[in-house]
């Protein structure tokens, strides 16, 4: 079996990462590619009570169990498929069940820190990084967490300039340099989008990684 294309998207927090994950789905075609996230998986929290899960840094790479995510990424590039964990972001907690990811010929790696460890970055063929202003990023995370998470707008401030600004600027905005294409405006800059995809294509095409 040919070793799967894989390209990585990462950048800060709603950066729209997402959007520009989605948008490379839909060109290259969902059956070719299996989607592998990051977020899902932070270390499991079910150990500690609710409110000292709250005030563990979830923006520093200590807070992701790499080590699982790494092997994951390396089954899939083997061509031998996997369980991913499923994160409960409203309790800090992993669920009991997982979801199955079958090789394909292009894995998508999506994070915000891929870029910033090496381990996950050396295996990557394609290395993307969205990025987008500051003020957008804070008001697309203040929404989304609020309406998808459970978190008040208080809460959301208080953890942005706790730890999310500082981490980003400690380990995600740096790991920008490792990018071979950094993508403004996310998943509506289409020039960028249609060059990433005009990549994979080359890559699938001629069996070059």
């Amino acid at each position: 079996m040919r070793r799967p294309v894989t390209i990585g998207v990462a950048g800060g927090t709603g950066s729209g990462k997402t959007t520009v994950a989605r948008a490379i789905l839909q060109r290259v075609g969902p059956q070719r590619i299996v989607h592998l996230e990051q977020d899902e998986y932070y270390r499991d929290l079910s150990h500690l009570p609710l409110e000292e899960r709250r005030k563990v840094n979830f923006d520093h790479p200590d807070a992701l169990e790499t080590e699982l995510f790494v092997a994951h990424l390396a089954q899939l590039q083997a061509g031998q498929s996997v369980e991913s964990p499923i994160c409960d972001f409203a309790t800090y907690t992993r669920l009991g069940r997982t979801r199955p990811l079958e090789p394909r010929p292009v894995i998508l790696v999506e994070g915000i820190l891929i870029l910033a460890e090496k381990s996950v970055r050396e295996r990557l063929d394609i290395k993307v990084f969205v990025d987008t202003d500051a003020d957008l990023r804070f008001i697309r995370r203040l929404m989304r967490d609020t309406a998808e998470r459970g978190r008040t707008p208080q809460s959301v401030v208080q953890q942005y300039l706790a730890t999310v600004r500082p981490m980003h600027l400690e380990f995600v905005e740096p790991s920008k340099r490792y990018a071979d294409i950094i993508i403004p405006e996310g998943g509506f800059n289409r020039v960028a989008l249609d060059l990433v995809t005009a990549r994979i294509e080359a890559i699938t095409r001629d069996g070059a990684t």
